[in-house]
């Protein structure tokens, strides 16, 4: 596997993430056309990418971008890549350059992906790589239901 840093991204490296996004996330978070996935890139401020590649294929995808004062990320890696270190791998390249990393994470195992499987909830792993929950917090919208977690360099 290949990663590429970068802060723009090409018109196929979208086209092939949003492809990436729509198997993996539950079907409520699809985009179903590009240009859908092109405006939610677009309110991103100061975002970085981390491209995880093989055979000029991505089967990985980290980003993070500045909200309300906070660096926030999220990560989508190809499910026949699951339990092989990747996604450790792009959290720890991250959390060498940042001091805190936030997210939203699924916490139930009741969303639907595209291909009618479970989306089976991150959130062990994420704890498993030292992210705290914070169950105060929540995001409820009629596409998703989320719990922020944190990273905090030194905690």
């Amino acid at each position: 596997m290949d990663l590429i840093h970068t802060q723009t991204l090409t018109e196929n490296q979208k086209e092939a993430i949003r492809r990436l996004w729509n198997e993996e996330y539950p079907k409520k978070l699809n985009h179903a056309e590009s240009s859908d996935f092109e405006a939610y890139l677009e309110k991103l401020s100061d975002p970085h990418h981390i491209l995880l590649i093989e055979n000029n294929s991505i089967k990985g995808w980290y980003f993070d971008f500045i909200r309300e004062n906070e660096k926030w990320f999220a990560m989508i890696i190809d499910g026949k890549e699951h339990g092989k270190g990747y996604g450790t791998l792009l959290l720890n390249l991250a959390k060498e350059k940042e001091p805190e990393l936030n997210g939203w994470v699924i916490d139930h195992n009741e969303e639907i992906k595209h291909d009618g499987t479970v989306y089976q909830s991150p959130l062990e792993f994420y704890r498993k790589n030292g992210f705290i929950v914070k169950p105060q917090i929540r995001l409820e919208l009629n596409t998703l239901s989320a719990v922020k977690m944190k990273w905090t360099k030194n905690s």
